[in-house]
């Protein structure tokens, strides 16, 4: 006995102590550049705002100063569905890594059964025929126990793969907030900019039916003529035609603003108010901080972690298992003496398992696994790669469309000139209704143009702000403790 427990702790052991199989993760080289090539404007007006410590990101789209965009924000949080899958999903994974973890420590079973039964008499009992062996009854309880030793490490890398595997899918449900955070402030910001629309055709409608007005009374007192009026109804016309269009493109903003927010589009209604103000300079730090700050970045290399340990699992599978098992318990014929103590019965000791032949499953196996970490590291690479050209054009888009709309507003000034003296000249008889139509449609053209672009600003802003992850916060997203 005390031989087999001797036996038993130095396998333990040497379980504890030993190394583990398969290559020590190290991260790849990303190839990051010192800085970005984009120059934006030395005034810092957005900063990430701190995570709380329930939030896996700060508020970022608090900066732009809208309670309806607020409010927007804070009900896709909390009744999107996307995200809600995403949540189970954690759970699945952290429920998964609990699962493999248990595997380092040993199970134990209470088992306990009784059993009626008649051997067959042809059967061998004791080297002789069991020829009137009786029926009788077996009564069993006891304790069961079953312990591998991790020697080679795949307890270790199976648990090291699993955790790897849940702070991804914590990244997933980060991005996958980010990503709907986004596009809930995309759509609404695009769904101002038609508010802007709108309201210059609108009025611009009301000044060409004024116009038109005028048209037909110098027409009527002989100073117009008909292709004046014609002229005039016909950009009457035209602006008519426009609203119906800009008007459906706002109402399908409206329905996926609804759907984001896990309601109908009946449920949901968006006050109409045009977009006036600039959006906020977004600055971009240094590239590096994308491998902390982007969860998409985060779950590749989480990913690239887990294929890693995976091929430690795998090698493990070449070396012997050892196993320690044990029973205790007590078996009885009778069921008043099954807890005697001449009932009771023991067995402790150390087993092992090793592969002879398996018909190229284990190096299968092991090149599978190789292949994935391959594609893992691949994918990461590309993952970064792609984080920084997102960067990098949203950088460029806020400093162009910047310059485009400053170059639109001094356009907009030079059309509304234009289109007075032209107005002035029409009225004094010396030219044509065509040259104010024309005006009145530069001006328009004009004005559209700016209300677009500030739109589009708005736009970038958000994209550059999600380029950048936000203010997520991988320290509380990802390396939260597994078990709760």
């Amino acid at each position: 006995m005390k031989l087999v427990l001797s036996l038993c702790a130095m396998l333990a052991g040497a379980g504890l102590a030993a190394a583990a199989t398969g290559p020590d993760y190290k991260r790849p080289a990303a190839n990051l550049p010192p800085a970005y090539d984009e120059k934006t404007a030395p005034e810092i007006r957005w900063k990430p705002a701190e995570p709380s410590a329930d939030k896996t990101r700060g508020a970022w789209w608090e900066t732009f100063g809208d309670e309806s965009l607020n409010q927007l924000e804070h009900d896709a949080g909390q009744s999107n569905f996307e995200v809600a899958a995403a949540v189970a999903r954690l759970a699945q994974a952290r429920a998964s890594a609990n699962v493999v973890r248990a595997d380092f420590w040993p199970s134990v079973d209470l088992s306990g059964g009784a059993t009626r039964q008649r051997p067959s008499e042809n059967r061998d009992l004791n080297g002789y025929p069991a020829h009137g062996t009786r029926i009788y009854n077996d009564f069993t309880a006891g304790l069961t126990l079953g312990w591998e030793l991790d020697l080679w490490g795949r307890v270790r890398r199976a648990s090291e793969a699993s955790v790897a595997q849940f702070r991804a899918s914590a990244a997933d449900l980060a991005s996958l907030r980010l990503l709907i955070e986004a596009e809930t402030a995309s759509d609404y910001f695009a769904l101002r900019a038609l508010d802007s629309d709108l309201g210059l055709l609108r009025s611009n409608l009301v000044a060409q039916t004024r116009a038109l007005e005028l048209v037909r009374n110098r027409r009527v007192g002989g100073l117009g003529t008909d292709l004046d009026v014609a002229e005039a109804e016909t950009r009457v016309r035209e602006t008519e035609a426009q609203i119906p269009a800009s008007e459906l493109s706002r109402a399908r903003l409206g329905h996926a603003l609804a759907s984001l927010t896990a309601r109908t589009p009946a449920q949901l209604s968006v006050e109409a108010r045009p977009l006036n103000a600039n959006p906020p300079i977004v600055t971009a730090g240094i590239p590096a901080e994308l491998l902390e700050r982007r969860p998409d970045v985060a779950s590749a290399e989480q990913r690239m972690i887990a294929a890693n340990a995976s091929i430690g699992v795998a090698k493990a599978a070449f070396f012997p298992t050892f196993r320690i098992g044990g029973l205790a318990g007590f078996d009885s014929l009778d069921a008043g003496s099954v807890f005697s103590w001449p009932s009771r019965l023991w067995s402790i000791g150390p087993g092992v398992t090793m592969p002879i032949f398996e018909g190229q499953r284990l190096t299968g196996r092991l090149k599978l696994a190789q292949a994935v970490h391959a594609e893992a590291e691949a994918n990461y690479k590309q993952i970064v790669l792609s984080a920084v050209q997102e960067v990098e054009d949203n950088l460029s888009a806020q400093r162009l469309l910047a310059a485009q709309q400053s170059a639109e507003e001094l356009a907009t000034e030079s059309a509304n000139r234009a289109l007075a003296i032209s107005l002035n000249r029409y009225q004094s008889g010396l030219t044509t209704y065509l040259d104010v139509a024309t005006a009145l449609t530069t001006v328009l053209d004009r004005e559209r143009a700016v209300a677009e672009l500030r739109g589009q600003r708005h736009v970038a802003a958000v994209s550059l702000i999600k380029a950048l992850g936000g203010g997520w916060d991988p320290v509380s997203a990802t390396f939260a403790k597994v078990a709760k």
